[in-house]
């Protein structure tokens, strides 16, 4: 986890692991903006980084269950 407020710059190795492993939560359910709060990354950073990483992004908001769509 990385200090509030840096603008300490990702690159290499470091930041393919970094992205590497963003995706991996993402698509295990965890949402951009936990995945920003919990590295101290801001929401843009993590968002360009899924979609630079080939992720398919979800539609904004929360799931719906099935029974709550009627």
């Amino acid at each position: 986890m990385r200090e509030q407020g840096g603008n300490t710059r990702i690159a290499g190795e470091a930041r393919a692991q970094l992205v590497t492993d963003l995706r991996a939560r993402y698509e295990q359910g965890v949402g951009i903006r936990a995945l920003a709060e919990s590295t101290g990354l801001s929401y843009g950073f993590v968002r360009d980084a899924l979609k630079a990483a080939g992720a398919t992004l979800r539609p904004r908001g929360r799931r719906r269950s099935v029974s709550n769509t009627r």
